[in-house]
Order: structure tokens, then C-alpha cells, then sequence
């Protein structure tokens, strides 16, 4: 009964200690009509956060690939909120200084309708005041015009049209 006991109080106290610490990676599983996708995030001692991974099922094109506000997927894609955007900026390309932090810009599938992530934002974070820790990751049915465009949507959206997949973000 001891052994029991003691080991209850060891594996307790290891996991309220693993509670404390901050996140290093996190995932999410794309899913959509035909679209499928694994990304991984992994916070780097520089403060950047490197998205890796690999979708499948759209055409070859770009395509519109955001943090949203919320990790709400009770109505599909479309409870997931807006762009994830604590500073109230306008919409962006990833290197600008305006830009949502959620703006994570394109994703490119090739004729084989396959996307190969693999980029670093300055931004995002799975920690602090910019966690995406239980947000959504939304990709969209069309290119982000980065917020450069007349059209009355760009500097809110990018102009990316609708969700066409969707996934919560988690710690791995």
C-alpha cells in the first residue's frame, strides 16, 4: 500500500511540476471536405516559433494558412473566430510590422495537391501573451493578398475567402 501511495504522490507532484512549464511543442490535425494535414509547433530558444508539417487535398495554388482566435470547432471551421489579433492591427504579410499576430501567410500546394510546411514566425508563440495554445489554425479556399489589395476585405482578412479546413492547436 506504501509503494502505491508513494508513487501516486511522485507521478502527482512530476505532472503539477510539468504544468508549470511552458509548452516547447504543440499540434494540430487538419481536417476538411477532402483535406487532411499534421503541423507540429515548436517554440526555439530565439522566441520564434517553427510550424512544420504536410497537407493534402487542395489544388496546386496558394492558399490562405491563419491563426484564429478561437479553438471553437462546435460549428465547423466558421466558430473558430477571426484572425487571432490581440495588438488591432491590420492584416499582413509575416514579415511586416502591421500584421495580425495569427497572419501566417501562404501555403503552397504543388500538382500533386501536397503542401510541405516548414516556416518560422516571430510572432506566435505557445507561451505569454501571444499563445496559440487552444486556438485554430484555419486554412482558406483562396491566396492571402497580404492586406495589399483595393479589395474592402484585404487589410481584415487578406481577401482569403472562405475556411476550408480547420484544427485546434495543442500541446504535444
Amino acid at each position: 500500500m506504501m509503494f502505491y501511495l508513494v508513487l501516486a504522490v511522485a507521478v502527482a507532484t512530476v505532472s503539477a511540476h510539468h504544468e508549470r512549464e511552458a509548452p516547447s511543442r504543440a499540434v494540430c490535425y487538419l481536417v476538411g471536405n477532402s483535406i487532411q494535414g499534421n503541423l507540429t509547433f515548436t517554440q526555439r530558444n530565439d522566441g520564434k516559433v517553427h510550424v512544420q508539417g504536410t497537407i493534402t487535398g487542395l489544388p496546386q495554388g496558394r492558399y490562405g494558412f491563419h491563426v484564429h482566435e478561437k479553438g471553437d470547432l462546435s460549428g465547423g471551421c466558421l466558430s473558430t473566430g477571426s484572425h487571432y489579433n490581440p495588438e488591432h492591427k491590420d492584416h499582413g504579410h509575416p514579415t511586416d510590422e502591421n500584421r495580425h499576430v495569427g497572419d501566417l501567410g501562404n501555403v503552397v500546394f504543388d500538382e500533386n495537391h501536397v503542401s510541405k510546411i516548414d516556416l518560422d514566425d516571430t510572432l506566435i508563440s505557445l507561451n505569454g501573451p501571444h499563445s496559440i495554445l487552444g486556438r485554430a489554425i484555419v486554412l482558406h479556399e483562396k491566396a492571402d493578398d497580404f492586406g495589399r489589395s483595393d479589395h474592402p476585405d484585404s487589410k481584415k482578412t487578406g481577401n482569403a475567402g472562405g475556411r476550408v479546413a480547420c484544427c485546434v492547436i495543442g500541446r504535444l
